[in-house]
């Protein structure tokens, strides 16, 4: 499926400046999540906005993380860490068509519950130690291998991917890869560069 962007914590004219460029490369962005932490009440209502009206002119699907209410008022996707509320009462909040997603670390037990539970895609991480997540547990190619096997629904990785390093996922055929730095922790005039950068990595040869 692609690239799936994570939104960073840079002021917000930035990031939708590095958005917009990331964003106009048709089929360089398969999804992208909003995951402000900082930003709370009413900044971070009008900042997912202001993201989904950059999403809808790009016909990219915009998903919230960790805030149901949230998406469900913007008509968004949802993507819920373990701790952060039931993927059963999102789906039956959300509807049916919802993208919604559930990170689930190491574990296959995890994932195939999520998808019991109605997830649309499960994440596994971290691949490789991340500025993010430097002390999480890492995923193992072998997960990875009975996670495509055995899951009915696409699998995400996620945790300090760039695209010279994602060879092994791709192998595996990995539907989706999550990335904040690699691409937002550049400068505005690198971000599409490596849009395409990132297309050209995940193209698979024989």
């Amino acid at each position: 499926m692609g690239l799936y962007l994570i939104t960073n914590d840079d002021p917000l004219p930035l990031l939708l400046t590095k958005l917009d460029a990331a964003l106009c490369i048709v089929g360089g962005v398969a999804l992208l999540q909003y995951r402000r932490k900082h930003v709370l009440g009413a900044e971070r209502d009008a900042e997912a906005n202001q993201i989904l009206e950059l999403c809808q002119r790009h016909a990219v699907p915009l998903i919230i993380n960790d805030d149901l209410l949230l998406a469900k008022r913007l008509g968004c996707g949802l993507h819920l860490g373990q701790s952060d509320g039931s993927v059963v009462e999102a789906r039956q909040s959300l509807g049916e068509a919802a993208v919604i997603g559930r990170t689930c670390h190491d574990s296959l037990v995890l994932a195939e519950q999520a998808v019991q539970d109605g997830a649309s895609y499960v994440a596994f991480g971290v691949v490789h130690p991340s500025a993010t997540k430097p002390h999480a547990q890492t995923v193992s190619l072998r997960t990875l291998r009975h996670a495509k096997t055995s899951l009915s629904v696409p699998v995400c990785v996620i945790g300090g991917l760039t695209a010279e390093n994602i060879q092994p996922c791709v192998d595996l055929s990995v539907d989706l890869y999550a990335v904040v730095s690699d691409v937002l922790g550049l400068p505005v005039d690198e971000v599409t560069v490596r849009i395409q950068t990132w297309q050209r990595a995940l193209i698979q040869t024989p």
